[in-house]
């Protein structure tokens, strides 16, 4: 007797920036004559740092990130890291408004084609990826608004969706109008909420901000769990990075959120900095209790809701 095939593995949340392979970040570091942060070794040995310790990594790897030539070996990194666990596909988010306006590092066409190539690279080798263009929330609205300006003029087909990433120090009712227009351009809209601010901030993000899928999430109370459950909001769940940048957070939630029926699909968010690959985010989904079938229905969320699947 037959059975149907499993639903594709797919990567369900990286961020370009924080995803190139160490050992090309040490060469290229050795090479320009640059010293590694602490906490960037500090998170490659496997150990938690602050938030700020992260973010000190994060920059040190997006500095690099100054050629087309780059640009295209943080997607293929990603590629790579995918296909070693069988993963079918990637939804990568990428800062282009932090590395071309904010840091100056290159043209906003040479990033564009880095990715391009890398993604065609990816799909050539079965594994498809699209890009989810993330603003900085603690920045505020205008800053968001500012990055619509530079993407929205010739915006490659492969771009999907708009987010918000960073600290959560603006409120995602005042994010709206800047949700809207990436709305009204053809973009889906995400917001990283619940990770470094209160819970309170996913309830939020989904009815002041109106966004469509959520990143994190960890401190979502019951009664938000059961309004995404309802209104079916997609939850990007990264346990790696979850245990590293909100160790505070235990038990992890995500046996808690599927059991209210919230559709969770596995992520690495930033597999460059906090080692990890889909492989190692299933077993940690594991170790909570999960059984097999409940790892299934992670991949098939994954699958159903990822965007880099949609045409």
């Amino acid at each position: 007797m037959s059975t149907a095939a499993p639903f594709p593995l797919i990567d369900r949340h990286t961020h370009l920036e924080g995803s190139l392979d160490p050992a090309w970040v040490r060469n290229e570091a050795a090479r320009r004559g640059l010293t590694l942060p602490r906490p960037l070794e500090t998170l490659w040995a496997g150990a938690a740092v602050p938030f700020e310790g992260f973010i000190e990594a994060f920059l040190f790897g997006a500095a690099l990130l100054d050629s087309r030539e780059a640009v295209h070996e943080a997607v293929r990194a990603v590629t790579r890291r995918t296909q070693r666990t069988g993963g079918a596909g990637f939804d990568l988010w990428a800062s282009p408004h932090f590395l071309v306006v904010h840091r100056g590092q290159l043209p906003l066409d040479a990033f564009w084609r880095g990715v391009e190539e890398g993604l065609a690279e990816a799909q050539a080798e079965g594994v498809r990826g699209c890009v989810v263009v993330d603003a900085v929330n603690h920045f505020g609205p205008k800053h968001g608004h500012a990055v619509l300006d530079l993407v929205l003029p010739g915006l490659p087909p492969f771009v999907k969706g708009f987010s918000t990433g960073g600290l959560e120090g603006c409120p995602f009712r005042d994010w709206a109008p800047v949700f809207d227009r990436a709305r009204a351009a053809g973009l889906r809209v995400a917001a990283h909420a619940g990770e470094n601010g209160p819970g309170s901030n996913v309830r939020e993000a989904v009815l002041e901000g109106g966004v469509s899928r959520i990143v994190h999430g960890l401190r979502a109370d019951d009664a938000t769990l059961e309004l995404l459950a309802e209104r079916r909001i997609p939850v990007d769940v990264c346990p790696s990075s979850n245990g590293a940048l909100a160790a505070d957070v235990v038990p992890h939630p995500l046996p808690r959120m599927l059991r209210a029926g919230v559709r969770c699909a596995l992520g690495t968010d930033d597999p460059g900095l906090i080692p990890c690959d889909l492989g190692t985010e299933a077993t940690s989904a594991r170790s909570m209790g999960l059984e097999d079938t409940v790892l299934a229905v992670l991949r098939r969320n994954g699958a159903e809701d990822a965007w880099c699947l949609l045409p």
